[in-house]
């Protein structure tokens, strides 16, 4: 029965394949200036302003293009970054050397022109420019201008948050997290760690068959704000490349946190790791919702319920209008199929959510009851089973990456002798 419901189910699933898709890279903490010569532009840039890439970068926009920038600087500091909108009826090569007399050092400048301009982008390369951006822009180009200023002069790469969170409690949302982050660090090889952020009834440590003295709750009660290096010592290995920050699950304390507690946690986890997973546990906070919408993609699982339905569709609502310039969150189905239990269909789930789920996992109370007993992943018990696979295609839906082909220690040998024996030929 739970393959037959599954399969019915199948063609309404999006099985879109994963495509490659532009990764930007949050900005720090920065201030940025810009000079707009149209009430277009300056639109764009108050809209960019509210993105959450730009959450920590203080942004203002001013009307008067590189004229009023000049005027402004003689008698006050540059910011971290000047957005400069060029206008037809001036010489912008002439204003920028006019700018630099007046520009702090260490300052960057980004030149919003037009499809008109005929400077050659040498001259404002020779001039300090550090980007130039082709108008007409909108709120996504001015996010990547900024972003990329800083993305780009990293010596280290930003790591890449994925939050996932259960539309009710008790959906499967933190095994399916695991398991995802699991797929993530051994097929698609990428350095990754585990956050669980239900303090009081966190399992990632059981899930991993993990006992590690110290954890998340050793972070967020210190009076410093955390190093790298201090990250590092509260992380407990899992795999070779899968480390888990887990929760203490204890209940000695309550755990009240602020909207902005974890910022600091998630900014030094980035630093360092490629991939973070994120599991939110399931309640509406000022925490919660901040952690959400400042993830880079978003997992929502629910089980095929009218409750579910309900409040996975409230979340996307939210979650798209505060994140207008990243792709809406994803979702899937868990536990598809279960025994006497009437279910919304995957069809008329995904009409009134108005999108299709990435997945419909069936249910199967002995594999996943396994797992959880013996502290292991899905792909330990079966690693050819189809649920596996299933986690496996969420990982790369949720990333962006494709599956790392495993090579043989003997391969490097294989091809010098074919090379070899090419070559005699």
């Amino acid at each position: 029965m739970i393959s037959r419901v599954f399969q019915n189910s199948d063609d309404q699933l999006d099985q879109t394949p994963p495509q490659p898709e532009e990764y930007i890279s949050p900005a720090p903490r920065v201030s940025v200036q810009a000079f707009c010569a149209s009430v277009a532009i300056a639109t764009a840039v108050r809209a960019a302003s509210e993105d959450r890439r730009l959450g920590k970068a203080h942004l203002s926009v001013h009307m008067g293009g590189i004229a009023a920038a000049i005027e402004a600087y003689h008698t006050a500091p540059t910011p971290n970054v000047i957005l400069l909108e060029s206008d037809p009826g001036t010489d912008i090569l002439e204003g920028l050397d006019e700018l630099a007399a007046v520009c702090d050092a260490g300052t960057r400048v980004v030149v919003i022109g037009n499809a008109n301009d005929m400077t050659p982008y040498r001259e404002l390369v020779r001039r300090g420019v550090s980007d130039y951006v082709t108008g007409p822009i909108g709120p996504i180009d001015v996010v990547r201008a900024i972003c990329g200023l800083y993305a780009a002069s990293e010596a280290v790469a930003i790591g890449r948050i994925v939050a996932v969170v259960g539309a009710k409690g008790g959906v499967g949302a933190s095994t399916v997290a695991h398991n995802v982050a699991w797929a993530i660090a051994r097929d698609l090889a990428l350095d990754s760690v585990v956050i669980d952020l239900d303090l009081a009834f966190g399992t990632a440590s059981l899930d991993y068959n993990q006992d590690p003295v110290q954890g998340i709750a050793n972070a967020i009660f210190q009076q410093e704000r955390p190093d790298s290096a201090f990250m590092e010592r509260l992380l407990a290995k899992c795999t070779d490349r899968l480390n888990l920050l887990a929760a203490p699950a204890t209940l000695d304390q309550v755990y009240d946190f602020g909207a902005d507690a974890f910022d600091a946690i998630f900014d030094t986890m980035r630093m360092t790791t490629p991939c973070i997973v994120l599991d939110v546990p399931h309640q509406w906070s000022a925490w919660t919702k901040r952690t959400l919408v400042g993830a880079d993609d978003i997992l929502i699982v629910a089980e095929p319920d009218l409750a579910n339905m309900r409040n996975a569709k409230n979340m996307l609502n939210v979650l798209k209008a505060a994140r207008p310039n990243d792709r809406p969150p994803l979702y899937c189905l868990n536990q598809v199929g279960m025994h006497k239990r009437p279910e919304i269909t995957t069809r008329e789930f995904a009409k009134a959510i108005e999108s299709q789920p990435i997945a419909a996992i069936p249910f199967d109370s002995k594999m996943f009851g396994t797992a959880a007993n013996n502290g292991q992943m899905i792909a330990q018990i079966s690693a050819k089973h189809r649920t596996t696979q299933m986690f496996l295609q969420i990982a790369q839906r949720v990333t962006g990456h494709a599956v790392t082909k495993r090579t043989s220690f003997l391969t490097p040998l294989i091809k010098k002798l074919q090379g070899t024996t090419a070559r005699r030929a």
